[in-house]
């Protein structure tokens, strides 16, 4: 090919794909035209961009994709483009035809005729899906019969990838339009941090594993689904845009080494540490049984096969440019985690706090902040890390992470001590906030490790308050009432205001994981030990450090313990938050960031916004 300068027009530069394509060849300098269909959209694109720190921003192209030659043929621009990428498309099941055959058949006949009309281009490379390769080619244009026949034979999505494929050999040989097809497999996130933002088909098992609601592997122990990592695709796609032996092949991207969907799924579920099924459900039976049952989308189920692909050609071009494959149980591990950590798509409550899980004496972590931090949160019951998103934020500098078997992360109750140890050792915090039966493990970790801590902040700290009531000595009730109560139920019950129900998504959803209710309630039954708090109370006065008390002024301080502390003098302090309860993280989020910044310098009593 030529050595002119590299412009490269993306289509679905929005998209997972198009997104990390658009890094790739910024990287390796090419100039990039991201065709995005609203304004909006492009500013989001671009945002993304800075936050992964891409080479070079990419050029604005407004398109629409139902009109002829996507409305940008006058463009002045247009004419530099020496490649195109097609990433775009709609990648969900259940629409209707007429809805697939616009945004995955019409789009592509468009992007031909104008990939026609460009001087300089010497590729059009169009991404479809791996499945084409199950399927016999039929010629388009596809006569109603036929086009009935295979939208009601294969479902809308899977058909309309089918007939765009056609489509798109059919009018670039008509045209003269050099073409590059790529049919990847399941995409799912980065090789090196898992990072992927789509949560459809194969994420959505890992999610009922994860949530322990998967209750039977579907398929055989052949089947294959297979999966390729988002940053190697987009590799393979802008060296496949330049090379000379790549025009009018297609190319299968995917991983010929992902394990059997069985053995896929028991390697994550002993990644999760969660139990894996062990039951099989044929698809033979899936099918014949209701989708309400089953919940698995009849446009799924094709998906499901032991079929094998053509992948040759595709691991001859990356032997070419010395592009290995990463390591493919390494890179599902990864995903996984990014999966669980970003809750499946659950909109988190402080986006811009990074979530990761890490290791620390052997419990799986789940960590929002910092790598550093200043401060280190520990939560409460029933609630995680993600109800202290809000302060996390506001207060800078400051983690949050879930105790072990509690919240997102897992662990033994008995392994609390050597964890705590190793997380202080590992982030280097030296200010310690336990909120709840949090203070607890804060005021412990302290006791042991007194040089390593210099401050105590304790957060409606329950062995200084009044003992909670019966349903504390009741656990089976306890667990019971938390493993079924909503959003809004759990709010009300736990902050009196039905508006925190948003904050406690993520918590609703932990307390449906398989164990978490039991352990909350031997925690509460152990809570009114008073043994155990009567220790608590006397390692957190011999605590040489500094010490910050913070509660609402509806869940005070037992009269005691006011007194307890008066002694201390200088180095510990009480700041009651006006109208706050148990919960003040959820409903005054800005009077305890503003507390933990300020430390000991926050002697008087906040007021409510």
């Amino acid at each position: 090919m030529t050595a002119s300068p590299r412009t490269a027009l993306v289509l679905g530069a929005t998209g997972f794909i198009g997104r990390h394509l658009i890094l790739r060849l910024a990287a390796e300098g090419a100039t990039v035209i991201a065709a995005c269909r609203t304004t909006e959209s492009f500013d989001k694109l671009l945002a993304w961009l800075d936050e992964h720190e891409s080479a070079a921003p990419p050029n604005r192209l407004i398109v629409d994709f139902h009109a002829p030659r996507l409305a940008v043929a006058d463009d002045p621009g247009i004419g530099a483009v020496t490649e195109i990428h097609n990433c775009a498309g709609a990648y969900r099941f259940g629409m209707s035809v007429e809805e697939a055959r616009a945004a995955n058949v019409a789009s592509v006949r468009e992007i031909v005729a104008l990939a026609a009309t460009l001087p300089r281009l010497e590729r059009l490379v169009h991404v479809t899906g791996y499945r084409v390769a199950a399927h016999e080619s039929v010629p388009t244009p596809w006569s109603e019969d036929q086009a009935s026949a295979m939208y009601r034979q294969l479902g809308a999505y899977e058909a309309s990838k089918l007939e765009a494929d056609d489509t798109l050999r059919t009018e670039a040989q008509r045209l003269g339009v050099p073409w590059t097809v790529i049919n990847p497999s399941t995409v799912i996130g980065t090789s090196t941090t898992g990072e992927s933002d789509q949560y459809l088909g194969l994420a959505d098992m890992l999610r009922e594993l994860w949530q322990g609601t998967l209750r039977a592997i579907p398929g055989g122990s052949d089947t294959f689904i297979p999966v390729v990592a988002v940053d190697y695709l987009a590799r393979f796609m802008a060296l496949a845009a330049t090379d000379p032996e790549a025009a009018g092949h297609a190319y299968w991207v995917l991983d010929d080494h992902t394990p059997p969907l069985p053995e896929l799924l028991r390697h994550i579920g002993e990644h999760y540490h969660v139990p894996v099924p062990r039951a099989r459900l044929p698809i033979a039976v899936v099918k014949r049984l209701p989708q309400a049952l089953t919940k698995a989308d009849p446009e799924t189920l094709s998906f499901l096969s032991s079929d094998r692909y053509p992948t040759s050609e595709a691991r001859d071009l990356a032997r070419r440019h010395d592009l290995p494959m990463p390591p493919v149980n390494e890179s599902l591990a990864r995903w996984a985690d990014h999966l669980a950590a970003h809750r499946f798509g659950l909109p988190a409550r402080a986006p811009d706090l990074r979530r990761r899980f890490a290791a620390h004496a052997g419990a799986r972590t789940f960590l929002l902040g910092p790598d550093a931090p200043r401060a280190l949160v520990l939560p409460g019951l029933p609630v995680n890390a993600d109800s202290w998103a809000a302060v996390a934020q506001q207060a800078g500098e400051t983690t949050v992470a879930d105790l072990p078997g509690l919240g997102l992360s897992n662990g033994d109750l008995k392994a609390w001590p050597q964890w705590i140890d190793a997380l202080i050792a590992g982030t280097g915090a030296r200010h310690l906030v336990g909120h709840s039966i949090g203070s607890a493990v804060a005021v412990e970790a302290a006791h042991r490790n007194p040089s390593a801590i210099d401050q105590l902040t304790l957060v409606a700290p329950f062995f200084l308050q009044p003992r909670p009531g019966l349903i504390a000595r009741l656990p089976m009730l306890t667990s019971t009432y938390l493993k079924h109560a909503s959003a809004r139920t759990l709010a009300t019950r736990i902050t009196g205001r039905a508006e925190d129900a948003a904050a406690l998504l993520g918590t609703v959803a932990d307390l449906r994981r398989p164990g978490t209710t039991r352990r909350i309630s031997q925690l509460l039954r152990r809570a009114v030990d008073p043994r155990w708090r009567q220790s608590l109370t006397e390692q957190l006065v011999g605590f040489p450090g500094r010490i910050h008390v913070i509660v609402g002024s509806q869940d005070p301080l037992a009269p005691w313990a006011t007194e307890l502390l008066a002694p201390l003098g200088d180095r510990a302090r009480v700041t009651v938050i006006d109208g706050a309860g148990h919960h003040p993280q959820l409903t005054h989020p800005a009077q305890v960031a503003h507390a933990l910044r300020h430390g000991l310098v926050a002697h008087a009593t906040v007021p409510r916004e």
